[in-house]
């Protein structure tokens, strides 16, 4: 079976400054990757890659396997949009939504494909499902939620497509412990049947046990498996 994403030599930047050095990695069907290390390391920088918006890039990517990588030195995020087609599902970190727009508008944007927008009622009800909190909330502009449930919306968002590559950058990021937990069980939940999913995370505890593998990260290169005993300091 084809590998859901086969990255080869990726290196990856902003002008002059190179972030991911010389990277593969290799995310087969219905796999769970975490990968973990501490801010400025390389791990949105590497999803960033993988969707095509970083300044420049060379070095092979194949999603279900078609390049959409190649060398890369301007026009971050001009074939984003093709890459997204192809099977990529975006959860970006923090609150990179757009605050004036009700939750159910932003579920809506997600299903950007023609058989998603035919059947986005029924995938709405599959998020709504997932997060449970947001259904009274269908019609709140997602400014006037709390951090936790922009986070659920975020996530939502990236589900309402048929993706075959979901990343999920920093899923509890701000959140308390307690709202991180859950934002990450109901991510953890979610049915990938020959999908697959690539977490980046700082808390390897979310983590471990709950995925198929960790990654650590460090200084833009993989570091091999990790797990508690990876301390977020570049060794493990």
């Amino acid at each position: 079976m084809t590998e859901v994403l086969k990255i080869e030599g990726l290196s990856a930047g902003y002008g002059p400054l190179r972030v991911i050095h010389d990277l593969d990695l290799v995310i087969h069907p219905g796999e769970r990757v975490g990968i973990v290390g501490l801010n400025g390391h390389g791990k949105t920088t590497l999803f960033y890659a993988i969707a095509g918006l970083t300044g420049w890039q060379r070095g092979s990517i194949l999603l279900n396997g078609r390049q959409i990588g190649r060398t890369r030195s301007q026009g971050a995020g001009r074939y984003t949009h093709q890459i997204v087609r192809q099977g990529l599902a975006i959860m970006p970190q923090g609150d990179e939504i757009f605050h004036g727009l009700t939750v159910e508008e932003h579920l809506d944007s997600g299903a950007f494909t023609p058989e998603a927008w035919r059947t986005r009622k029924a995938r709405k009800e599959r998020v709504l499902d997932i997060f449970e909190p947001l259904r009274k909330l269908m019609k709140t502009p997602v400014g006037r939620l709390s951090g936790g449930e922009r986070r659920m919306v975020s996530i939502g968002r990236g589900l309402m497509t048929d993706a075959k590559l979901y990343l999920s950058d920093e899923p509890s990021l701000g959140l308390a412990p307690k709202l991180g937990i859950a934002v990450m069980e109901a991510l953890l939940a979610i049915d990938l049947k020959d999908s697959a999913m690539f977490i980046a995370e700082q808390n390897v505890a979310l983590l471990e046990g709950k995925v198929d593998r960790i990654i650590g990260m460090h200084a833009g290169k993989l570091k091999g498996e990790a797990s508690s005993s990876f301390r977020l300091s570049g060794s493990h």
